[in-house]
């Protein structure tokens, strides 16, 4: 049995703070790796000296997305007319998480586009993410794929879990898996314990937050302690990521660590 590791995502915690002084934070409250979506305001030199200061690991970013209400705000792997764009950014993700030692690019797929079918989407998401794991050989990054709900993402290109391992099967490269976040999955599907045992092999980063308004664990619909005794007695070593909005302040809020792993 493997003991369970939880690394802070700075986009979500700590947001106190500014972001530059999140790492610290992070740190001083006894988590020992981070994760964020979009390292691209800073250079890399910078993110790798505050990750050095405050002795943090990184696990993982995102590839480029655009703004909030954008057609691209939720990535651009699924869409035809935006290739070129979209291997800049894999190229760029991969650039930054090499020099920040990052175990993980997280390939967002996107929204399918207005006018595009969901057949010509996910055929070029396929594509895409095969081309993106040509690109990733040699560097030490693993790619993940990963679904977002329906209520959050509505046109996702991923469908569910089993579409998204299905996408793993189809591109057949030992870097690509799931990125399985446990607050898009009980939305849309529930039952994440078999959810979690079905996919387990395949998924190399666990992501979580509390249903229905996306904060701590114990706040929301989900039974943390038996997921996280399931999660513990698979044997899984990798971290998972808290991407939840704490409901008052962030470290008043990590009460939950201790009350529901006990």
């Amino acid at each position: 049995m493997t003991r369970l590791r939880f690394d802070a995502n700075l986009k979500w915690l700590f947001t106190e703070v500014p972001f530059v002084e999140r790492f610290d934070a992070a740190a001083n409250a006894g988590f020992a790796a981070v994760e964020y979506a979009s390292p691209y305001e800073y250079g890399p030199a910078q993110l790798r000296s505050l990750l050095n200061n405050a002795g943090l690991e990184q696990v993982l970013i995102n590839t480029p997305m655009g703004p909030p209400g954008s057609p691209t705000r939720s990535g651009l792997a699924c869409m035809p007319d935006l290739v070129p764009e979209y291997r800049d950014g894999v190229l760029r993700g991969l650039e930054y998480a090499v020099a920040l030692d990052a175990r993980f690019l997280h390939i967002v797929g996107g929204i399918v586009p207005d006018g595009v079918s969901p057949e010509r989407a996910h055929a070029r998401y396929v594509h895409n993410i095969a081309w993106a794991a040509e690109q990733a050989h040699g560097t030490g990054i693993g790619l993940l794929l990963e679904t977002q709900n329906k209520r959050d993402a509505p046109g996702f290109v991923l469908r569910s879990q089993e579409h998204a391992a299905a996408v793993v099967e189809a591109v057949g490269d030992d870097n690509v898996g799931l990125l399985l976040d446990f607050y898009h999955a009980q939305i849309d599907e529930g039952d994440l314990i078999h959810t979690y045992e079905r996919f387990k092999d395949i998924t190399l980063h666990l992501q979580i937050a509390d249903p229905p308004s996306r904060n701590e664990p114990g706040t929301g619909e989900v039974g943390w302690a038996a997921l996280f005794a399931a999660i513990e007695s698979s044997g899984y070593d990798g971290w998972i990521g808290c991407e939840y909005r704490p409901k008052s302040e962030t470290v008043a809020g990590l009460t939950w660590m201790k009350e529901i792993t006990r």
